[in-house]
């Protein structure tokens, strides 16, 4: 194989992963969003563990009664598995951002769209909680009005009713709307840092 073959064998090669300087420069600055992500989420975990742990100690810090001891525990034990079942999620999530190594667009390519995957298993976790949140909301507003006597004689009106629902609806949205500002929060807008220097990859 003389010179000239050997020259167009190289000009043959596939040249779509390999990364210039200048990109590599601009990929690079996605770590310093991906660093933050990463915090937020070790965070995020330690919080949500002693969040469980405090849930679980609400019946003896208000003094239960026996019987509605069971019935907490019993939701609280739904709970507890919706909890870890995301949580797990999260943690492999976690693992897999602190093993990557940003030099390729394809790699770029990959964890942006990982970050926005397990935002939305986030949200998904988030709502998960809500009948969780309702029932708790229930049982403490039960917990309390138990003790009025002939509370379960009292009738109650529509206007009350309606009241109640409004109570629920309100909660949900609220719920909703605290959501979609933490995930924005602590990693939308990381995220779109790391989409912008994917756009400027793209305009070259």
């Amino acid at each position: 194989m003389d010179f000239n073959d050997i020259q167009n064998a190289w000009n043959n090669e596939k040249t779509d992963n390999v990364v210039v300087p200048n990109n590599l420069e601009k990929i690079q600055l996605a770590n310093t969003p991906l660093d933050k992500i990463k915090k937020n989420i070790k965070n995020e975990f330690i919080y949500q563990i002693i969040s469980i742990l405090i849930v679980a100690f609400v019946p003896l810090i208000y003094d239960f009664a026996p019987k509605m001891v069971f019935f907490y525990y019993l939701i609280y034990s739904l709970y507890v598995a919706v909890c870890t079942y995301y949580l797990v999620k999260l943690y492999f999530f976690y693992k897999r951002l602190s093993v990557i190594t940003l030099k390729t667009k394809d790699s770029l390519y990959e964890t942006y769209f990982d970050i926005r995957l397990n935002m939305e298993l986030y949200k998904t976790f988030g709502f998960a909680l809500v009948p969780f949140l309702i029932l708790y909301l229930v049982g403490f507003y039960l917990y309390a009005f138990l003790k009025i006597p002939g509370f379960f004689d009292h009738e109650f009106t529509s206007g009350q009713l309606i009241t109640f629902f409004f109570i629920i609806v309100f909660c949900v949205l609220f719920m909703g709307i605290s959501l979609e500002w933490w995930v924005h929060k602590f990693y939308g807008k990381y995220a779109r840092e790391i989409k912008k220097v994917i756009d400027e990859l793209k305009e070259e």
